[in-house]
């Protein structure tokens, strides 16, 4: 009998794993060789049970199931249909279809019935690139996110009696059919950018970081509107492309924070509470699991009351915010996941909230708040491309009726300057410019004579570190395209330079 083909999800990767059972004389035993964890070795149970509920009899002799390739780690209860089918198949109560085995995932209650696994999607990938039947057997609860995949045949299962008499031809299982993920893909719902009263230098700069995928530090005073503005942040973004929906929701679905229907259609806008543990934020645990640095992975990040995280768990955010990627090692193994997301953090300018505000007198000392804005390090204020201070709004502003500029009229402009970067995309090898590397700032980007001064003038005065000076350029790379032009300008460097000489007062 040829094995029934399942997988293993190492990461956000799906590995093909062969499952072969023996059925030998002896005192009755189930044992389930080729490193698996404690939710696989207890399948014996739930397969037991499964089987005689399904009217099928369970061996009553030593049984060995194999999982191959026995150096890779098993994990999870997504391999309980394909050990009980491979008993089945060896006990004579199935035969192999002629096209071979389909690859088959799920979890199996007491009663037989089929319930959801994590990471349907990344195996179906895996059944379209790496098995033979192109075939796929899922709960019914995975079928949809399964059906994202094109070219593989997706049959939605509801209890191991219905797959196996499917295999038997008595019943055809359901046929999902491919889901075209274009059709899906929308806009977050979010608070509209109208309904931000004041606050137009703030929103300057979140249109400007919607458009080139830069990261803001907001400062202001409690109720000067900063979580407004980053909840509104999302109403702007691009809408996310086919790869872009695919790569989101492989991360949601291994990490089992999945939607209902099956898909991520929008950017993901993840919004930690400042207590969270650096695991929690990275990613990791026994069996390393995404962070919410990946589950924001192509959306939001938004961190407030950003110095009452600990700081520790602040560091780790450094080099995912320079690369992208998070590579999480533990004693069990080492996995990467994506983590290209746009930072949006807010903080008040000291303890009690209200340094440099005009109506209210602030009760800190200076050394308070010296050792309050310590908290966050150099080196990562160094990695927030515009930092913008969020003043009180005058109430006669708050009181105003009139309604502001709409998310859809600021979005259209954030769009044409998304496109204008996939048109350099050829020569740059990026999808936005905060992307873009300092060689291929210094090779593809253009800048007239006079930006150049400016720019050789403001480094000197202000002694910008490396990073802090190619950071500039990609916002006044930004700022360009927002306003059509082709190359950097001097005005471009000069508004750019206006969200970092900030920094001494954030």
């Amino acid at each position: 009998m040829n094995p029934i083909p399942t997988t293993a999800i190492i990461g956000l990767d799906a590995h093909m794993v062969s499952v072969e059972a023996d059925i030998s004389g002896g005192l009755p035993a189930f044992t389930v060789v080729g490193l698996p964890d404690a939710a696989v070795q207890e399948a014996r149970e739930r397969v037991r049970s499964a089987m005689k509920r399904s009217f099928f009899e369970f061996p009553r002799t030593k049984v060995t199931i194999n999982l191959a390739p026995a150096d890779l780690r098993k994990a999870g209860s997504g391999y309980d249909l394909p050990i009980a089918i491979s008993l089945m198949a060896l006990m004579d109560y199935l035969d192999e279809p002629a096209e071979g085995w389909p690859v088959m995932v799920g979890e199996l209650s007491l009663d037989g019935f089929l319930r959801p696994i994590h990471g349907a999607l990344s195996t179906a990938i895996a059944a379209l690139d790496e098995s033979e039947s192109k075939t796929l057997i899922v709960p019914e609860e995975n079928a949809a996110e399964a059906a994202l995949v094109a070219g593989v045949k997706i049959y939605a299962a509801h209890s191991l009696r219905q797959v196996a008499d499917h295999l038997l031809g008595k019943e055809t299982l359901k046929l999902v059919p491919s889901v075209d993920v274009g059709e899906l893909i929308q806009n977050a719902v979010a608070t509209d950018f109208s309904c931000v009263r004041g606050q137009e230098q703030a929103k300057r700069a979140l249109e400007i970081a919607a458009a080139g995928g830069h990261n803001v530090l907001l400062s202001g005073t409690p109720g000067s509107g900063k979580t407004m503005l980053a909840r509104a942040f999302p109403s702007v973004l691009p809408l996310p492309t086919r790869e872009e929906a695919l790569e989101v929701t492989r991360i949601h679905s291994v990490a089992g924070v999945l939607p209902r229907d099956g898909i991520c259609a929008v950017r993901p806008f993840r919004s930690p509470h400042h207590t969270a543990s650096g695991v929690a934020l990275v990613g990791g645990g026994t069996v390393p699991r995404p962070g919410e640095i990946s589950l924001a992975h192509r959306g939001v990040l938004f961190l407030d009351e950003f110095p009452e995280f600990s700081r520790q768990v602040l560091e780790n955010l450094r080099q995912p915010l320079e690369d992208g990627v998070i590579s999480v090692s533990r004693a069990q193994g080492s996995v990467s996941y994506p983590a290209r997301f746009t930072l949006i953090a807010a903080m008040n300018p000291c303890p009690c909230g209200y340094a440099g505000d005009r109506e209210r007198p602030c009760v800190c000392t200076a050394q308070q708040v010296v050792r309050y804005r310590r908290r966050i390090s150099g080196p990562l204020l160094d990695r927030m491309d515009l930092l913008v201070n969020v003043p009180r709004v005058p109430t006669e502003d708050l009181l105003k009726m009139e309604i502001g500029e709409t998310s859809v009229i600021i979005r259209q402009r954030v769009q044409a300057a998304r496109d204008r970067q996939t048109a350099r995309r050829e020569l740059t090898g990026v999808a936005a410019n905060a992307e873009l590397t300092s060689d291929q700032i210094r090779r593809f980007l253009k800048q007239d004579e006079e930006s150049r001064r400016l720019m050789r003038k403001a480094a000197d005065r202000y002694h910008f570190s490396a990073r802090a000076y190619f950071r500039i350029l990609r916002v006044a790379q930004t700022i360009a395209d927002l306003a059509g032009e082709d190359s950097i300008k001097v005005n471009h460097v000069a508004e750019a330079l206006q969200y970092r000489q900030q920094e001494e007062t954030v």
